[in-house]
């Protein structure tokens, strides 16, 4: 492969990632609580890029609870415990929930939705649907960590494919897990439930954390090579 193919692969790889809307709006989260560390909740020009982009943020997200209310009615993969099933379920009925009250959200910022004390309460909903979520699936994860460790533990001695591959899977959870409870912290601090110990600044910090490992989660895989 010439360095010409390289960059056009690159290239190639740039845009499947940026053509996905969730990686828009993840990038733009990043810049957003990245803005708020640096504000620190005053007022000022990285203040107004928090603001500008959060509300930016909200048209990549339109209709996008539709995602969540699918999963939510499809059939649970064969195999999983109904507690993880459950757990699974809730998540996606208060995720849908999150994402479709947050249009309400955006249609109250640009002023077509003008009951202002009824779009504060709906915003309040939204961000406890959004922890609870965050609840469900850090529960999940650690759930699927231990069914991924005894199935491995089987494996040990014989370090296969298979057992590459469940290592893989449990790599992959652990960082979902880790996100999961940053999101928590996150979801603390929009409703000020420890302003104390939640500043601005922790806020930004952990909110640039979740966009970050969310961003690196959408990484296409490269393709491979021909040579290979």
């Amino acid at each position: 492969m010439t360095a010409l193919d390289g960059t056009r692969a690159d290239l190639a790889l740039a845009i499947a990632y940026l053509n996905k809307a969730d990686a828009r709006d993840k990038i733009c989260s990043a810049i957003q609580y990245g803005s708020k560390f640096v504000s620190n909740g005053e007022p000022g020009a990285a203040q107004n890029v928090d603001k500008t982009t959060s509300l930016a943020r909200k048209v990549f997200r339109l209709f996008k609870f539709i995602n969540d209310l699918h999963a939510l009615i499809s059939p649970p993969v064969q195999g999983t415990p109904l507690p993880l099933i459950l757990l699974g379920k809730s998540k996606n009925a208060l995720l849908s929930t999150y994402l479709f009250l947050d249009q309400f959200v955006w249609l109250h910022r640009t002023g077509i939705y003008k009951d202002a004390d009824r779009a504060q309460l709906i915003a309040k909903i939204s961000v406890y649907c959004y922890m609870g979520s965050s609840i469900c699936t850090t529960l999940v994860e650690i759930g699927e960590l231990g069914r991924l460790s005894a199935s491995m533990k089987k494996l040990k001695k014989d370090k296969n494919e298979e057992y590459r591959s469940k290592l893989q899977k449990s790599n992959a959870r652990s960082l979902a897990l880790a996100k999961a409870a940053i999101d928590m912290g996150v979801a603390a601090g929009l409703l000020q439930l420890a302003p104390k110990k939640i500043t601005p600044r922790v806020l930004g910090a952990l909110g640039f954390t979740s966009a970050l490992i969310s961003c690196y989660q959408m990484l296409p895989s490269p393709p491979k090579s021909k040579d290979a």
